[in-house]
């Protein structure tokens, strides 16, 4: 019922506005989940198992017009990105034509290759594509410097880069006409205590970037993450605070 009822939604244009609360979700499967951040914006949650973490969540962001989907980061892997096309195109009826890669590491781009045979196009960083290349990973069909625009059947998208953070290559995507910002895994969800896997972060770089993200978009409403529950702006000065305390160490 709630998943007939979320696709009503979707297609006559209705309101629901963001709450992590179960008749906002839809779950897939064990693995997928889907949460309605208001009139076709979902983010999907998916988890995933790695030695050095256990069993884990990440998110990524859908955008859906006229039946078609803008992707903003995969799942983990193929597999995983399978099953969430497959629920998308035979239970809500809806196409992905369009992936944004957030960053380099597999909780955006580990799906990368399942799309690419889906014929979807896919855009990422300059960076990230190099980055890519370098580490033999699958290669975003696009590429831009600092921002990258466009009209997503009508729904305006700005992807930018704004400095180095989680990682060197790590972008922002940001939907003004929602007010909603996909931060990944530069932004901190409000229960992370730590930076989580900072191996390949700029530390020193990290703060500087959000702060320019701040001056940048001034009324952001919702924030999502890489990982954890979304939020408000607030997500942002909270992953400033984190790195305050691993500068003063």
């Amino acid at each position: 019922m709630i998943k007939r009822v979320i696709v009503a939604l979707i297609l006559c244009g209705s309101f629901l506005y963001a709450s992590d609360t179960p008749g906002n979700k839809i779950i897939i499967d064990e693995d997928i989940q889907l949460l309605n951040l208001g009139d076709s914006v979902f983010v999907h949650i998916s988890w995933a198992s790695l030695a050095q973490y256990g069993r884990f969540a990440s998110n990524g962001l859908l955008l859906i017009r006229k039946g078609r989907a803008l992707m903003v980061d995969t799942p983990m892997n193929n597999e995983i990105t399978r099953r969430l096309v497959t629920y998308l195109e035979d239970s809500m009826h809806v196409k992905v034509t369009k992936f944004i890669a957030g960053h380099y590491h597999d909780d955006c781009i580990g799906g990368l290759d399942y799309l690419h045979s889906k014929n979807v196009k896919s855009v990422a960083s300059v960076l990230t594509v190099d980055k890519c290349k370098q580490e033999k990973l699958p290669v975003p069909g696009l590429s831009f410097r600092d921002s990258l625009l466009f009209n997503f059947y009508g729904e305006p998208v700005e992807c930018r880069y704004f400095g180095g953070g989680h990682t060197a290559d790590n972008i922002v995507v940001w939907l003004p006409a929602r007010k909603i910002l996909f931060g990944g895994c530069l932004i901190k969800s409000l229960s992370a205590k730590d930076l989580g896997n900072s191996s390949d972060a700029s530390p020193q770089e990290w703060d500087l970037t959000i702060d320019r993200i701040i001056e940048t978009y001034k009324d952001i409403e919702q924030v999502v993450p890489g990982h954890g529950a979304c939020g408000t702006a607030e997500l942002l000065s909270h992953t400033i605070s984190l790195l305050e305390k691993v500068k003063n160490k």
